[in-house]
């Protein structure tokens, strides 16, 4: 009988590995492959401000690339982080990009960056297909938003750095990614 009986090993092989994030406390599950250091950045394509899309390809090929997701800009946390952003992108110079993704819709986050006086980030929506937060294993399933994380990407498209913020009221690691960023200019 013990013959027939599959081992752990192909178990795991069939079952995809359930990740998740916790939102205020409550278990939150991530669709989407997990992204890791040292793999080929995906492409994705999202809106910009004006409703273009935007593809990651040909946008920001050849610049250091920080990728920050967060659920909503009109969120203390979110609103915190990507004015922190704001004003590190200054600091780190023309050779870095820094983009933030949400699945705010863009006229929301067109809005929120005027008031903010946001001039160094970029905010993209990932509203209409989730492609972003599927590529890159970021989408809450439950709420359809995207969990906090950061991404960094070489002038190659390699990811040099990633970070998902184990509970996504919480803010990310600032340091840790200043740092990261500040080994590659």
């Amino acid at each position: 009988m013990e013959e027939n009986m599959p081992d752990q090993e192909e178990i795991q092989k069939k079952e995809p590995v359930k990740r998740t994030v916790t939102m205020q406390g409550r278990p939150m599950t991530l669709l989407g492959e997990e992204i890791k250091v040292g793999m080929t950045a995906p492409d994705f394509k999202v809106t910009d401000n004006d409703m273009l899309p935007m593809k990651f390809s040909r946008t920001c090929t050849g610049k250091i690339t920080i990728i920050s997701a967060v659920p909503s800009l009109d969120t203390p946390v979110c609103d915190l982080e990507t004015r922190r952003f704001n004003k590190e992108a200054e600091a780190l110079g023309p050779d870095v990009n820094v983009l933030t993704i949400s699945m705010d819709l863009p006229f929301a986050q067109k809005r929120w960056c005027g008031a903010a006086g946001i001039k160094a980030v970029r905010t993209y929506s990932d509203y209409q297909k989730a492609d972003f937060g599927k590529s890159y294993g970021v989408l809450i399933k439950e709420l359809r938003l995207l969990t906090r994380a950061v991404f960094i990407v070489d002038k190659d498209g390699i990811v040099k750095y990633a970070q998902i913020v184990p509970e996504a009221s919480n803010e990310p690691n600032y340091e840790e990614i200043l740092h990261a960023v500040r080994a590659m200019v």
